[in-house]
C-alpha cells in the first residue's frame, strides 16, 4: 500500500498546490439534491446562520438544487472528504459513527439527518473523514466552479474508446488537466481498464467520483455520476460499469469528467493505455 499512498499523496498536492492557496478567494458550493443549510455549514466549518447571512437566506427549508452558495472566507480552508458507507443488517447509525471514528453528530450533519432518522438495508451513507485524516485519492479535485475552464477539442477520433459515447469532448484549462465528456442522462460509464476501485463516493460539485488505480502506476478519475455501481476495494474490467451519468448542476448536461495521472503528473486522457 506505500506505493498507493505516495501516489495519492502526490496526486493530491499537484490537485490543490499547483496554482495556489484557494484561502483568498470564496469558494462557491452548488447545492445538490438532499443537502441542506446545516449540512453544508457543517461541510465547510462554518455557522448555518453565517451562510444564511452571506447568501441572503431567510429560510432555511427552501434551499433550491442548483443553486450557487459563497462559503464565507472563514470557511475557505478546505471542505471535508467523504467516503461511501451502504447499510447491512444490524447497522445503526451509531455504530457507523463508531466504526469510522466520528461523532453522531457528524454523521447526522453529513447526511442531513435528523436524530429521529430510520435508516434501512441498503441506504448509501456519507461517512465524513476522521478530523486529521486523508482518505487516499478521495480530496483530489478543488471546487466545480474552479474547473471550468473548457476547451472544445477540435474533432472526436471515432477510434478511440471512451468511458461514455461522447457527444462532445472539451479539455479542462484550469486548475485541472483532463477532458469533459459529454454524454447521455443514466448511460453506463465504463471502466477503460482493469484497476482496483481505491475510491467511491460523493466530492461536492462532481457528482459522485470513482478513482481507479490501473497497471503501471495510472489513476482514473471518472466524476459525474448519479449512481455508482463500484465501491472501494472492487476489481473492474475494461467495459465494466461503474456507475451511472448525471446532469452537471452548472451546465444542466449530461457530463462525465474525466483525468488520467501517473504519479503527480497528469496525462492527455486521449493518450492513457486502454485495456
Amino acid at each position: 500500500m506505500s506505493h498507493l499512498k505516495s501516489i495519492a499523496a502526490s496526486f493530491i498536492l499537484a490537485a490543490f498546490l499547483s496554482s495556489g492557496s484557494l484561502a483568498a478567494q470564496n469558494l462557491v458550493h452548488v447545492v445538490e439534491r438532499g443537502e441542506t443549510v446545516f449540512g453544508i455549514a457543517r461541510l465547510y466549518r462554518v455557522s448555518p446562520d453565517e451562510l444564511m447571512r452571506f447568501n441572503n437566506i431567510t429560510d432555511a427549508s427552501r434551499l433550491q438544487v442548483g443553486r450557487r452558495l459563497l462559503i464565507p472566507s472563514s470557511g475557505t480552508a478546505g471542505p471535508q472528504s467523504f467516503t461511501e458507507h451502504r447499510v447491512i443488517r444490524n447497522d445503526t447509525l451509531f455504530s457507523i459513527a463508531r466504526n469510522n471514528g466520528i461523532s453522531l453528530q457528524d454523521l447526522l450533519a453529513a447526511n442531513g439527518f435528523s436524530q429521529n432518522h430510520v435508516i434501512r438495508v441498503g441506504d448509501i451513507i456519507r461517512v465524513p473523514a476522521r478530523p486529521g485524516s486523508v482518505p487516499p485519492a478521495q480530496v483530489v479535485m478543488p471546487p466545480a466552479a474552479n474547473v471550468r475552464q473548457l476547451t472544445p477539442a477540435s474533432s472526436i477520433d471515432p477510434s478511440l474508446r471512451w468511458p461514455v459515447r461522447p457527444q462532445a469532448i472539451s479539455y479542462m484549462t484550469g486548475r485541472l488537466q483532463g477532458v469533459v465528456v459529454q454524454g447521455e442522462r443514466s448511460e453506463p460509464v465504463r471502466s477503460l481498464t482493469h484497476g482496483i476501485v481505491v475510491s467511491a463516493g460523493p466530492y461536492r460539485g462532481f457528482g459522485r467520483v470513482a478513482i481507479v488505480e490501473a497497471p503501471g502506476g495510472y489513476l482514473f478519475v471518472y466524476g459525474g455520476f448519479e449512481s455508482l455501481s463500484v465501491r472501494k476495494g472492487d476489481r473492474v474490467g475494461p467495459g465494466e460499469i461503474l456507475g451511472r451519468l448525471g446532469i452537471d448542476a452548472l451546465s444542466q448536461k449530461p457530463n462525465l469528467f474525466f483525468m488520467v495521472y501517473r504519479g503527480n503528473t497528469p496525462i492527455n486522457p486521449a493518450k492513457a493505455p486502454r485495456a
